[in-house]
């Protein structure tokens, strides 16, 4: 069987999980990678800490899909059951993997912890079944092969719901597994996300065309969050020099037909983390100054920690108000603030819009102006008409900002350096 017929069945297990307690991100990750693989995703299914509902499910899932491929209750306390579970519907004994359990051993070992009794559990698998090496915990994952009654089979895939793990452990054993029992001679599976901003989705893919249909090689997904569009691209080889040619090759036509939104690869890779690497190899600094009621570009830049070029960020709710922090007119605030600081560059937002009375409803676009400040005390200020769902309009402001910064930081100037020639009026 060829792996574009096989269906799939996402089952995520906890109390947690069913009483809302968690958000279910190991579902949407598992399917996103499953289709990756060429796999149809038609049922998810979530089920609670009791045994007779685990069976229930793992039965149901075995019998109408091809894959399943579950997360959680393979921890070493009571309501962890989904070994007994597996065993149950496999109607198979559960048995001690001494294999599993020296792997328990080391990993206490290595944590100067002697192994709790109870942690022995964790390496019981149903007999016949395969180990998961789990390299990062003590919760080992299980693959198992389900007979149907009509002879067909389904392979059952358990893992840890620690998401860490999980990802790990899918991508290292299950899907080279799962594309071996398809039959499918490429086995190796190479990964590579593209980052872009500057347009909605929909321009995106019209202006990608073919290279996101569903049957292109390799497999181009995309994905927005908060305006920043990602491009996945999934290649299937019979060697990873294979696989990398595939991605080169695709990243190549990409950047062709989109490069000037491009900013960056790497799934946690965002905009400030460019801005950081364009201002590192440069050897500049940057300040920030956010007016409104948010500091998202503060933030942003607090989380990469210590930081050569990074001096610091300020909010205030008016331009005004830092003018008399600074004891200087509106106009000058911002080249008083960058010189103060120390620092090359400065980037300001004015202003965020208020939330006060959105009930939870799209804002109407607003007008911001974005301003970044050069070395020379030269003024760059662009103004966009900005809206969104409340939850994410800062978050696109911010994006916006540092998309602007990019911008004047490429731009080529008289004396040879990267940043604009010619100025724009700041309010």
């Amino acid at each position: 069987m060829q792996n574009e017929s096989l269906t799939a069945e996402v089952v995520s297990i906890g109390d947690e999980m069913t009483s809302g307690a968690r958000l279910d991100t190991n579902a949407q990750w598992l399917s996103r990678r499953l289709a990756e693989l060429g796999i149809e995703v038609t049922f998810h299914s979530t089920v609670g800490d009791t045994l007779q509902h685990n069976i229930d499910v793992f039965r149901t899932a075995a019998l109408r899909a091809d894959v399943v491929v579950c997360t959680g209750g393979l921890g070493p306390t009571r309501d962890d059951l989904t070994r007994q579970a597996l065993a149950a519907v496999l109607d198979q004994p559960l048995e001690l993997r001494q294999s599993a359990l020296d792997h328990i051993h080391r990993l206490f070992a290595r944590r100067n912890r002697e192994m709790p009794q109870r942690n022995e559990v964790q390496a019981m698998f149903p007999a016949g079944s395969l180990e998961i090496v789990n390299p990062q915990g003590t919760a080992p994952g299980v693959d198992a092969t389900f007979q149907r009654p009509d002879g067909s089979t389904s392979r059952l895939f358990a893992l840890p719901g620690v998401p860490a793990e999980m990802k790990r452990m899918f991508d290292e054993t299950v899907a080279p597994r799962i594309l071996e029992s398809g039959g499918n001679t490429r086995r190796h599976i190479e990964h590579h996300v593209m980052k872009f901003f500057g347009v909605g989705e929909s321009d995106m893919e019209q202006r990608l065309g073919e290279m996101i249909a569903r049957d292109h090689v390799p497999r181009v997904g995309i994905t927005v969050s908060s305006a920043t569009i990602s491009l996945r691209i999934s290649a299937l080889g019979e060697s990873p020099q294979e696989c990398h040619r595939q991605i080169e090759s695709t990243r190549a036509e990409i950047m062709e037909r989109v490069g000037e939104l491009h900013f960056g690869d790497g799934e946690e890779f965002e905009q400030y983390h460019a801005v950081e690497r364009m201002l590192a190899e440069r050897g500049e600094s940057l300040v920030s100054v956010e007016f409104g009621r948010s500091a998202v570009l503060a933030n942003w830049f607090a989380s990469l920690g210590e930081s050569s070029t990074y001096r610091g960020g300020f909010c205030f709710a008016k331009l005004g108000e830092l003018a008399t922090v600074l004891d200087v007119d509106a106009d000058s605030a911002l080249e008083t603030l960058r010189r103060r600081c120390g620092s090359q560059w400065l980037v300001a937002v004015d202003e965020y819009p208020s939330l006060q009375c959105s009930d939870d409803q799209p804002l109407p676009a607003a007008e911001v102006t974005l301003i970044v400040v050069a070395p020379t005390g030269t003024v760059f200020a662009t103004t966009s008409r900005l809206g969104g769902h409340p939850s994410i309009i800062y978050e696109r402001i911010g994006k916006a900002a540092l998309a602007w910064l990019r911008h004047v930081l490429t731009e080529p100037r008289d004396d040879g350096h990267d940043n604009p020639t010619t100025t724009a009026a700041a309010r």
